[in-house]
């Protein structure tokens, strides 16, 4: 199945397939070359859960105040069928196996909206703990689902697809 890295001339309603969702299977937030693994191959759904924060509180003249907290993001890749040939497999068995925490968990994501007929797309990184919630499954297969929490240090760029993958290039400071 060819990949689809371009929204086609005349289409305005995009399809799910143009946002990508990749994690940098290295787990090796220090470096700046990446090994993205596209994740979704098992959903049907997959969805970045922004869970705004909001507080509203009201005075005694009747007065609403609105605290925006910000926004507590996740996305939970559920069912995720362990392939011992996906280069993500080896990090995630690490993580659930071995019950690891903190920075061990660390890896940098990388969303791509493809909303034009052509490159380079727009695109954002974000370094993010990748937690397994449990392991097993039934007799579909032995699955990991994992939750993907982004840390912040947000960075807006574009990507290009360079031999079938993509190369991500930070927005220049305005």
């Amino acid at each position: 199945m060819a990949e689809q890295f371009s929204l086609k001339e005349g289409v305005s309603k995009l399809e799910r397939s143009h946002y990508k969702t990749f994690i940098d299977a290295s787990f090796d937030v220090t470096k700046k070359t990446y090994n993205w693994f596209k994740i979704g191959r098992d959903n049907d759904e997959l969805s970045m859960e922004l869970s705004p924060s909001t507080e509203t509180t009201k005075n005694v003249w009747d007065e609403s105040d609105v605290q925006d907290n910000g926004y507590e993001p996740s996305m939970s890749v559920d069912p995720f069928y362990a392939r011992k040939d996906d280069s993500i497999y080896p990090k995630i068995k690490e993580i659930a196996m071995e019950r690891l925490t903190s920075d061990a968990c660390k890896t940098t994501m990388l969303e791509v909206l493809i909303d034009k007929t052509e490159g380079p797309f727009d695109a954002w990184t974000e370094e993010c703990i990748v937690k397994p919630q449990s392991y097993g499954g039934g007799q579909g297969g032995f699955t990991i689902p994992f939750t993907i929490t982004p840390c912040g240090n947000r960075k807006k760029g574009t990507v290009t697809i360079e031999e079938g993958k993509p190369v991500f290039a930070e927005a220049e400071a305005e």
